[in-house]
């Protein structure tokens, strides 16, 4: 009797890109190349506005306060939203809200570049990181829903290089395209660069993405007729609770740490509280919580924030205050700068695509000893530039330790916490690593940025050499959190 048969589908609906057909790798190369250029671009936004600061302040007259806001504000509106754009993506459909944020994003970017006062461009920020908080989510959705096995590891390989390829190209082309000066367009081709690329990515997105079915809702889902909800409540506590906590982070070393910064961290902690009773009592009453507690009892997935959460704090700290250093200290100019970072970013890439193929005795030790690495580095990096120097070629052995650390720590962590994620968590779990990850990079500038700065100020007259004793200082409190990285690395996730 023959059997019949179907076609599996993921939980939005589409055809999921599993079968052995000739011509599935190529959706599936397809399609990782939309989405992972897509999260490029947004994250090379959080970078590339650094270097064009000072140009944009003379421009346009921007206060102390107003150039913050013009660096800062991408980074609140993103962080505070991402959850949000997670639950859109769920409720919405992936492609859909992919389309969306693209969208929002490039329009938002189209408009900074043409903007003519501090406000102007202050405004159009927000809604640029607004648009990357309903993008960004959609990334790691998309790949959890149409890759399995082997394709899916390789996928998640590719993001987070990208992550890391991203930071430090953000400041090597936001260098470039500052000092080319574009048609006399000065700072503005920093956002403009965004236009022609999100076009083509809208084009090809249409035409690559599967499309929404049933609204992101799984198979199970619409059978049983249940619709996840916005859960407007939790939205609004974890959005203010994440505010609280995001700007003083962005805006609290420049201001010199206010009492208001340190009341605003305090509420953020009670608000956060308030949000998780909230969201155990919906959840206890058969309702839709923002954040399903299972994603939060996944295997390993406790440790994976941790792990990620130091990872991005040590990276985006490092990466502030050798820049802070190399600037002020060295008198590099930001392009000289930024392409300091390229063997740090280019080993990242490589080590995070080629993991897997080391030997299996190895897999094991990866994470501790990519934390270890990295402390071992970021300390080296300290000792080789303390006496004001270039540090010559042990400089750059130390960039590729950190590199690789810091790769071995991020990348088997996201994919063996992700390896065990439902379909239809893969929403949740996205927007749940995706917030971790940019409060990590908040969390790293200003901790380490304030050390940084605080120590530099304590002694005296600025010059390289008292740039590299505080760049030293650093070192060894980036060391330490990476030690606590190795430590949590000893711990084996349950499977």
């Amino acid at each position: 009797m023959a059997m019949a048969t179907t076609t599996p589908t993921n939980s939005s609906g589409s055809t999921p890109l599993l079968s052995k057909d000739p011509g599935t790798d190529n959706r599936r190369g397809r399609l990782l190349a939309v989405v992972i250029a897509a999260q490029f671009m947004a994250l090379l936004d959080v970078f590339i506005v650094n270097v064009a600061a000072p140009t944009i302040r003379a421009e346009l007259d921007a206060s102390g306060a107003g150039l913050q806001l013009v660096i800062a504000g991408y980074t609140i509106t993103y962080a505070v939203l991402l959850i949000t754009g997670a639950r859109l993506g769920d409720l919405l459909g992936h492609r859909t809200m992919y389309l969306v944020g693209l969208t929002v994003f490039t329009a938002a970017s189209l408009a900074c570049g043409l903007s003519q006062s501090t406000g102007q461009l202050i405004a159009f920020r927000l809604l640029q990181g607004a648009g990357s908080a309903l993008l960004i989510p959609q990334v790691l959705s998309l790949i959890q829903r149409n890759f399995t096995g082997e394709a899916r590891t390789k996928a998640l390989g590719v993001y987070s290089a990208v992550i890391a390829i991203g930071a430090a190209a953000g400041q090597v082309l936001g260098g470039v395209l500052v000092s080319a000066d574009l048609f006399g367009a000065s700072w503005r081709p920093v956002f403009l660069v965004n236009v022609p690329v999100g076009v083509v990515l809208l084009v090809v997105a249409r035409w690559v993405l599967p499309r929404d079915g049933g609204r992101g809702k799984t198979a199970g889902e619409r059978a049983a007729g249940r619709v996840r909800g916005l859960d407007l409540p939790g939205l609004v506590l974890l959005g203010a609770a994440v505010s609280l906590l995001t700007v003083p982070l962005v805006l609290g070393q420049q201001e010199g740490w206010p009492l208001w910064s340190w009341l605003s961290m305090g509420a953020a902690a009670v608000v956060f509280a308030f949000f998780c009773g909230y969201e155990s009592r919906l959840s206890r009453g058969g309702g839709a919580p923002l954040i399903a507690p299972r994603v939060l009892r996944i295997p390993g997935m406790g440790l994976a924030i941790f792990r990620i959460g130091v990872v991005m704090a040590v990276n985006a700290g490092f990466l502030f205050a050798l820049t802070l250093h190399a600037q002020s200290g060295l008198g590099y100019s930001a392009l000289h700068t930024g392409l300091m970072f390229a063997p740090t970013a280019a080993i990242f890439g490589a080590v995070g695509l080629t993991w897997r193929r080391w030997p299996a005795r190895l897999q094991s030790a990866l994470i501790p000893g990519g934390f270890a690495l990295t402390a071992v580095s970021a300390l080296a990096v300290g000792l080789v530039l303390r006496d004001g120097g270039e540090g010559g070629t042990w400089l750059y052995v130390a960039f590729v330790g950190i590199g690789v650390g810091l790769a071995l720590g991020f990348s088997p962590t996201l994919t063996r916490a992700l390896s065990t994620v439902r379909p239809e968590d893969a929403a949740d779990a996205s927007g749940l690593l995706a917030t971790v990850t940019q409060l990590g990079q908040l969390t790293g500038v200003a901790a380490f940025g304030a050390l940084f700065l605080n120590r530099l100020e304590s002694q005296g007259a600025p010059g390289a050499y008292s740039s590299a004793d505080a760049l030293l200082v650093c070192a060894y409190a980036l060391a330490g959190a990476a030690a606590l990285g190795a430590v949590s690395g000893l711990v084996r996730m349950r499977r």
